[in-house]
């Protein structure tokens, strides 16, 4: 693991570092801001997944999130959204597919498969590293996203319910499998069996049996992407059906963007917080 950069926030650090991924089989850059509880000993871990087109920059510039993780005790992990480099193949000049936009979603389709395995990076191979060299209490993780990383919180959340205390998500694609910018996404990472999508979108996992504790959502009432894209009121019937504890506060006047995310980023980290001690 290399270091790229550290510098000191609230008493904690924050890095960006890089290493080789044998998952997607190239560099992969990732950020960490330990707080400064972490000096007493190991602290719990809070995963933040990026929407379309972020790498880890844009929460780490953006996203204002360390005075609170530092009040609260809590490391904020942050990964790129897809693999990335001149051998990786892509589709120039499409926001929604191909270089930072992973999915979170291990490809099973040429020639996508050997690369875009984005799922077991977030969930087998950088939280070991995490473990291996940061003071992570492993046994208390949380994670939650935004659009894009909003939906692979969701689904990483309910597939592994007993690794997680936490989930929540700012503007969620609540079902990837029929919004029109994740549809065409899924065929070409997934094949044409709309059954092996099913294990990647939140509502379908949870018409599927999946369970989570509960979750946290917040959307923007003036967010463009609201109606075609979004659509948590998929979501929130899903869980109402199955009876999962769902708070959908829907935010009058917010948009999809960062000064949405970094307005109310304080409460998601406080509400995981509190699930996380």
């Amino acid at each position: 693991m290399e270091t790229i950069s550290k510098a000191r926030a609230h008493g904690g650090t924050q890095g960006v570092y890089k290493h080789d991924a044998k998952t997607t089989g190239c560099p992969m850059t990732f950020a960490v801001f330990v707080p400064p509880q972490a000096e007493n000993g190991p602290v719990p871990v809070l995963w933040y997944l990026s929407g379309l087109t972020c790498t880890h920059a844009n929460v780490m510039d953006k996203g204002e999130y360390r005075r609170a993780a530092a009040k609260h005790g809590v490391i904020i992990v942050a990964p790129d959204t897809s693999p990335r480099g001149a051998d990786i193949p892509d589709e120039a000049g499409n926001w929604q597919f191909g270089s930072g936009a992973g999915f979170y979603v291990d490809a099973t389709e040429a020639p996508y498969a050997t690369n875009y395995r984005m799922w077991s990076y977030v969930t087998e191979e950088l939280p070991a590293l995490i473990a291996e060299n940061f003071p992570a209490d492993m046994s208390r993780q949380g994670i939650f996203g935004h659009s894009m990383g909003g939906h692979g919180a969701l689904t990483i959340a309910l597939t592994y319910p007993d690794r997680f205390k936490s989930c929540s998500a700012f503007a969620p694609i609540a079902q990837p499998s029929t919004a029109g910018w994740s549809k065409p996404a899924f065929e070409k990472y997934l094949g044409t069996n709309e059954a092996a999508w099913r294990a990647h979108d939140a509502t379908a996992l949870i018409e599927d049996g999946k369970r989570f504790s509960e979750f946290l959502v917040d959307q923007g009432t003036a967010d463009s992407f609201l109606d075609d894209g979004l659509r948590p009121w998929l979501l929130e019937e899903a869980c109402k059906t199955a009876g999962i504890p769902l708070t959908l506060n829907m935010r009058e006047g917010y948009d999809h963007s960062y000064f949405f995310i970094s307005t109310f980023m304080d409460d998601h980290i406080a509400w995981a917080a509190d699930r996380l001690k």
